[in-house]
């Protein structure tokens, strides 16, 4: 029996429009659900909040118990799954099963956490026990994007309720099957209790909803810069937490000792992989002067031997774009970098949503593929002289998320990775990584910080609680 059946996939009613899910490759429709709208919020939240009390009195043993299952799930359904996340994604088989393994691998490591010692014993100058406790915050709210849907959304999902919280999910409307309901039916076979999970798709407006409700004090949203600003800024004004996972035009530090036969495949899949739909994909090459040129036509090369197409149907190493506005931007983006200097190297063209993966050289402070997160397939390639140029070139960046420096020398990677602000470094390899084990997030226009892996977790998703015990009542002068 498939896990996903269409016509279970919701049990309340939302009030929002009438939403068909499509397949970005061809246009079809893969079936309909009702979207939320910002009233379904709050009966949402009292929902999780009542049943929350009791999850946070359930021994931690079966609450790893229900994550180590849903880990178990993940890999069970992995076929059915598979195929959601290509037809409704536009993802590579190849990226789905990495989606399929990090999801598994996230359950596992949130099950560990139950577990895990929840505070520290203090020395106190009255006699009394004195300790820290970490204790759940209570209904964690969780924005989702379209991109990674099935990893940005089980990685807030599964540590929140594996540390005895209730979660309230809204994906991307996009991808509202593998980002939501598909998260929902595992963890339901898996045991978790009714009500705990309130998966609710919908646009920005349901967003804000959730940000305003009182009874969701954390909220963990990935997603674009623009909108996390907004996110943070609303979330500030309700006094309530926002873990901010933000966007990035991440730099691939090419060194002059570098060996260009090992890097190329390295830096396409960089920029390339997922359509350059990433947040951590590479967005900006930095080549020594020396390697610059042969670069650029090897990158170029490498370009145009990629396949794009129909990744359900066909074996394609890209396949679409998410939506036509995504199209829009990414083509806009190139057009004006050309416009004013750019030479395009490969790419540059598409067929409905099947955009060719592109180099663009000669690029400088004043082109707009460089300088923005283009949230598309294409590579802007920038020389550089010196490894202070290099440094100077690559801090230069509203984004601090993902850094890549191929040389080698790893110790010099290293000694330059140490001047340029991100959240993540890769010395040997490009910029788009994920383990279930490590911390991540990014700086500055990126994120507010590492907020996923082992401790992050504990920190985002619960709060930190003193407590001391006397064994009579203290007294005092009055």
């Amino acid at each position: 029996m498939p896990l996903l059946d269409p016509k279970s996939w919701q049990t309340r009613t939302p009030a929002g429009p009438e939403c068909t899910v499509t397949e970005p490759a061809t246009g079809d429709p893969l079936g309909t659900l009702t979207l939320a709208a910002p009233q379904d919020v709050a009966p949402a939240a009292r929902a999780a909040r009542t049943a929350q009390r009791e999850w946070a009195r359930t021994p931690h043993f079966v609450r790893a118990q229900v994550l180590r299952r849903a880990g178990d799930l993940f890999t069970e359904h992995a076929e059915e799954l598979r195929t959601w996340l290509v037809r409704e994604s536009g993802s590579v088989p190849g990226k789905a099963d990495f989606e399929l393994h990090v999801a598994a691998q996230e359950c596992y490591e949130a099950a560990a956490l139950a577990s895990r010692p929840a505070g520290q014993v203090l020395p106190s100058e009255a006699p009394r026990l004195s300790y820290t406790r970490r204790v759940p915050a209570g209904v964690v709210g969780v924005i989702a994007p379209f991109n990674a849907p099935l990893i940005l959304s089980i990685r807030s999902v599964a540590p929140a309720l594996a540390l005895g919280n209730a979660v309230v999910l809204k994906p991307d409307p996009r991808t509202a099957v593998c980002g939501g309901l598909a998260l929902a039916a595992v963890l339901a076979e898996a045991g978790l209790p009714e009500d705990l999970l309130q998966v609710l798709p919908g646009g920005a407006e349901v967003g804000q909803a959730l940000v305003e409700d009182p009874l969701v004090p954390v909220i963990s949203f990935t997603g674009s810069t623009a909108a996390g600003r907004a996110v943070g800024e609303l979330a500030g004004r309700h006094l309530k937490r926002a873990h901010l996972e933000l966007g990035g035009n991440s730099a691939l530090i090419v060194l002059a000792d570098a060996d260009l036969d090992a890097v190329i495949s390295t830096a396409a899949w960089g920029s390339f992989f997922h359509q350059g739909q990433i947040c951590m994909t590479t967005g900006r090459h930095l080549v020594h002067a020396s390697l610059y040129e042969e670069y650029v036509e090897r990158l170029a090369a490498k370009a145009d031997s990629l396949a794009v197409g129909d990744p359900y149907r066909d074996q394609v190493h890209l396949g679409p774009v998410i939506d036509a506005g995504q199209l829009a931007k990414i083509q806009g983006l190139v057009e004006t970098s050309a416009a004013r200097g750019a030479k395009l190297a490969a790419g540059g063209t598409h067929d409905r949503l099947f955009y060719r993966p592109t180099v663009l050289a000669g690029v400088d402070d004043h082109t707009p593929a460089y300088t923005e997160e283009v949230f598309g397939p294409v590579a802007p390639v920038r020389s550089f002289a010196t490894a202070d140029e290099a440094a100077a070139l690559a801090a230069d960046s509203a984004y601090g998320l993902s850094l890549g420096i191929v040389t080698r020398d790893p110790a010099r990677g290293l000694d330059l990775a140490q001047r340029i602000p991100t959240g993540i470094v890769h010395i040997n390899d490009q910029t788009v990584n994920d383990e279930a084990v490590a911390p991540f997030g990014g700086v500055a226009a990126s994120g507010t910080g590492a907020r996923f892996g082992g401790e992050a977790n504990l920190e985002a998703f619960t709060e930190l609680r003193w407590t001391t015990v006397r064994g009579d009542v203290a007294p005092y002068p009055f």
